[in-house]
């Protein structure tokens, strides 16, 4: 969306505001993922924290995170970043990445990394196959229950995703040895509709990936759904 704009954000209204749209992405549990005391704090001493704004001024998206290391690297670790149920899909999220971008190049950092859902299948898609981040490390139940409209009460499975900003070596390609995992069509509507369902997804895919991930590497993930992991480098 061409017409949408990206600022970082500085007084205590917009983080008010930031706070507003996160209860409109993830709904009431969002009350308790951060303060707006917080996050003048995070903005004052040189976090991330920006917000996407339409052509009315309205706030459609956001997001934060903090000065980070991995691997010996000096990264943005990217926290929290949600747009506004209607307003997804659109390519705001794109261009909020693009930002977060220009920003770690800015302050001469290697890398931005976030966490995500190995079960939601769309942002599998968006963080692998539209913008390239490897998918390096599987966390198990890593923030607990967050009790909110879209994790609901499951556990917290992440995949951890590292976007290189700088040259970075050359994904592995798919070959002969490789290993697909599948993910459920919309696992977000299967917590409601199906919520013993979605627990046998979310142990399968934690036997299937966390184990997969001892010998293989996290290579693409296909149009329709799955994960393709090849061989490690020996």
């Amino acid at each position: 969306m061409t017409s949408t704009t990206i600022r970082p954000l500085t007084g205590l209204d917009d983080m008010d505001n930031l706070r507003s749209t996160a209860q409109a992405v993830w709904g009431s549990g969002a009350d308790d993922m951060v303060s707006s005391d917080y996050l003048m704090a995070l903005a004052h001493c040189g976090g991330y924290i920006a917000g996407a704004y339409s052509p009315d001024g309205s706030m459609i998206g956001c997001s934060f995170g903090m000065l980070a290391r991995h691997r010996g690297d000096w990264c943005l670790h990217s926290h929290i970043t949600g747009v506004l149920p209607g307003m997804q899909n659109t390519g705001i999220g794109t261009l909020i990445k693009q930002h977060q971008r220009e920003w770690a190049i800015d302050n001469d950092l290697s890398a931005i990394t976030w966490t995500f859902d190995p079960l939601v299948r769309r942002n599998a898609w968006f963080n692998i196959a539209h913008l390239g981040a490897e998918a390096v490390e599987f966390h198990e139940n890593f923030y607990g229950p967050l009790n909110d409209d879209i994790n609901g009460d499951d556990e917290t499975d992440r995949l951890l995703a590292r976007w290189d900003i700088r040259p970075s070596r050359r994904q592995p390609a798919p070959n002969a040895l490789s290993l697909l995992i599948p993910t459920p069509p919309d696992i977000v509507t299967l917590r409601t509709t199906d919520p013993e369902g979605a627990r046998q997804w979310r142990r399968t895919m934690r036997e299937q990936l966390s184990g997969a991930l001892i010998t293989h590497e996290i290579c693409s993930f296909t149009s329709d759904g799955s994960y393709v992991l090849s061989p490690k480098d020996k």
